[in-house]
């Protein structure tokens, strides 16, 4: 019984693998910047393998978004519970994209928006949809930081929730070649200080 108990844990969740190499490679090169052939080499199984989990290149960047949109779907959730000033929860926020700079990858919805009309209608969709949701909890942080007097009252919560985000995009995309994490750190300080 042990021993099933073992080989249970040491089995490979090759889905899992697929997912967590195919972002790294999005992030990296972009949606039409990496091939099955890639993924097949970084994984270490053949492309037939692959099409088993993934019949299409498109079912594989829908499914990288679904799982990358309930990551964030929870951290979001965790900022509203760990942080109850607004301005704190959009440093939180900010601090989503450190990782990005850190590791020198792109945001995979950058990675996808940049190529525009060349994506599958579906995943397009998916990328919109994704920072529709984002854009729509930054404003409403923003809204309870104005009604709570932590957030300017003359500010546009619509159009700064906006602002934010490309902000951190930008700031992601220019640091992680230029400056680093301690550049995109005061780029975030300065993006906070300028709620206030």
């Amino acid at each position: 019984m042990a021993a099933a108990a073992e080989s249970w844990r040491t089995m490979r969740d090759t889905r899992a693998e697929l997912l967590a190499e195919a972002e790294t490679l999005v992030r990296g090169r972009g949606y039409s910047g990496f091939s099955y052939a890639d993924l097949s080499e970084a994984v270490g199984i053949r492309k037939a393998s692959i099409h088993h989990h993934f019949r299409t290149k498109e079912d594989l960047g829908f499914a990288l978004m679904g799982a990358y949109e309930a990551r964030y779907d929870a951290a979001l959730d965790a900022i509203l519970a760990g942080h109850p000033d607004a301005v704190a929860r959009i440093e939180a926020y900010g601090r989503l994209y450190l990782g990005g700079v850190e590791q020198g990858l792109g945001c995979l919805c950058a990675a996808l928006a940049t190529e525009g009309e060349a994506l599958p209608e579906r995943l397009r969709a998916a990328v919109v949809g994704f920072f529709d949701r984002h854009i729509a909890w930054l404003e409403a942080v923003l809204r309870q930081g104005q009604a709570e007097g932590s957030v300017r009252a003359a500010l546009d919560p619509a159009a700064q929730a906006r602002f934010v985000v490309a902000t951190l995009e930008g700031a992601l995309m220019m640091e992680r070649l230029l400056g680093g994490p301690r550049a995109f750190a005061g780029t975030l300080a300065a993006l906070c200080a300028s709620l206030r």
